[in-house]
C-alpha cells in the first residue's frame, strides 16, 4: 500500500508489462534518433571545416567552383610542405626550378572541388525522376483504375511489382549495362557501322543500330528510372485508391468520361502522394552507387557537362559521361587514410547530405502548399 495515498489502486501485473513494454518502444525509438543525431552532427562537425573558413567572404568558394583533381603533397629540401592540385604543382616546379621536390604523393580526386559531381548528380536525378514520374504515374493510373482489384493478372502484376521494390540495386546496374550501354538504338551514318553491329535497320539516311549509349548521362538516368518505377507505382497506386470513390461517382453523374474523371476529379487530389513517391524516388536514386558506376560516370572529366551542348549538341549531351557524388566519394574511400584526403572526403559527403535533403525539402514544400488547398 503506498504510504503517501491510502486510496491508490496497486498495480497489476498486466500494467507493469504494459509500462516495460512501452519503455521498451521508447528506447528503441530514441535508439534510432540518437544514432542519427550523432551520424548527422560527425558529418556536420568533420565537413564544414572544408565548407567555410577563417577570413571574407567565409566561404570556400573554390570547393564549389572547381571539378576534382589529383591533389600533389610534397616538401622542399627545408622542409616547408606543399599541398596543391597538379596542375598548379606543375606551374610550381616550373616557377621553382632551384627548390627540390622530395617526398612526392598524389592523391586521386582529393584536390579541387565538387561542381563536376553536383552538376553530374543534379541532372542524373533529374533526368531519371523525369523518366520514373511518367512512367510511374501512367502505370499506377492504370492499375488503380482501369483493373480490377480482383483480377489475378493484375494483382500478380502488383506483387512482381512489390518484389522488384526489393531488387538490390547491383541487378539494376548489370541490367542497365548490358542493355543500355551495349544494345540501345541510336541512329548513325553509313561511315559509324562497324563490322560487328548485329542489327541495324535503314531510317532517315542512315541508320538504326543497336550497338548501346555506351557509358552515358542517358544510359545511367534510364538505369535509375527503372529501378525507383517499382516504388513510385506503389506509392502512388496508394495515394489514387485514397481519393474518395464520391468524387468519381458525383463526375460520372455529371457524364463525364472515364478519362475526365481522372483527370479532373482524381489525379488533382492525388498530387501530394505523387509529390510523396517523388521524395521516396529521390532520396533512393541520389544515394545509388552501383548503377551510376556501371552505366554513366567516369573519375575525372575535364570540361562541365553543359559545356558540351555547344560543341556537340543535344545528343552530345545526354550521350556524355557524367561525374557523380556518390561515386565520388565512392572513389575517394578507396584512398589510404591520410590528413591530406580526409577534408575532401567529409566535405563530400556534407554536399552529398545536402544535395539530398535539399531535393527532399523541395518535394515536401511543394506536397504541402499543395494539400492545403486541397483539403476534402
Amino acid at each position: 500500500m503506498n504510504a503517501s495515498n491510502p486510496f491508490a489502486k496497486k498495480k497489476s501485473l498486466f500494467e507493469v508489462k504494459e509500462r516495460i513494454q512501452l519503455n521498451l518502444l521508447r528506447l528503441a525509438c530514441y535508439t534510432i534518433i540518437g544514432c542519427a543525431i550523432f551520424i548527422f552532427s560527425d558529418i556536420v562537425v568533420k565537413g564544414a571545416p572544408t565548407f567555410f573558413k577563417a577570413e571574407a567572404p567565409f566561404v570556400n568558394t573554390e570547393f564549389f567552383t572547381k571539378s576534382p583533381e589529383i591533389l600533389s603533397v610534397w616538401h622542399d629540401q627545408d622542409g616547408v610542405k606543399y599541398s596543391m592540385t597538379k596542375s598548379d604543382a606543375d606551374v610550381w616546379q616550373t616557377e621553382n626550378p632551384d627548390l627540390q621536390v622530395i617526398d612526392l604523393h598524389d592523391y586521386a580526386a582529393s584536390g579541387g572541388g565538387i561542381l563536376g559531381p553536383l552538376l553530374g548528380t543534379g541532372l542524373l536525378v533529374v533526368c531519371c525522376m523525369i523518366l520514373a514520374l511518367f512512367i510511374g504515374v501512367s502505370a499506377a493510373i492504370y492499375l488503380s483504375e482501369y483493373c480490377g482489384k480482383h483480377d489475378k493478372l493484375m494483382n500478380l502484376v502488383r506483387l512482381s511489382i512489390l518484389n522488384l521494390a526489393g531488387v538490390p540495386s547491383i541487378v539494376f546496374a548489370l541490367f542497365g549495362w548490358g542493355i543500355f550501354c551495349h544494345m540501345a538504338p541510336i541512329h548513325v551514318s553509313v561511315s559509324e557501322l562497324s563490322d560487328t553491329t548485329l542489327w541495324a535497320f535503314p531510317f532517315a539516311g542512315g541508320y538504326i543500330s543497336f550497338q548501346g549509349w555506351d557509358t552515358s548521362l542517358l544510359a545511367g538516368a534510364c538505369t535509375l528510372a527503372i529501378m525507383v518505377i517499382p516504388v513510385i507505382i506503389t506509392a502512388c497506386e496508394e495515394s489514387l485508391q485514397a481519393v474518395p470513390k464520391g468524387f468519381r461517382e458525383a463526375s460520372y453523374a455529371l457524364g463525364a468520361t472515364q478519362w475526365q474523371t481522372i483527370r479532373k476529379a482524381v489525379l488533382p487530389f492525388a498530387v501530394p502522394g505523387v509529390l510523396t513517391a517523388t521524395v521516396l524516388g529521390i532520396t533512393r536514386v541520389a544515394g545509388e552507387t552501383a548503377p551510376i558506376m556501371l552505366t554513366a560516370t567516369v573519375t575525372e572529366k575535364g570540361n562541365l557537362p553543359f559545356n558540351t551542348i555547344v560543341d556537340e549538341g543535344v545528343w552530345g549531351f545526354f550521350s556524355q559521361s557524367v561525374q557523380a557524388l556518390p561515386f565520388h566519394i565512392y572513389t575517394l574511400s578507396k584512398l589510404p587514410a591520410s590528413e591530406n584526403v580526409k577534408p575532401m572526403q567529409y566535405g563530400s559527403i556534407f554536399a552529398f547530405l545536402l544535395l539530398v535533403m535539399g531535393f527532399a525539402l523541395i518535394s515536401i514544400l511543394l506536397r504541402n502548399r499543395i494539400r492545403k488547398k486541397l483539403k476534402w
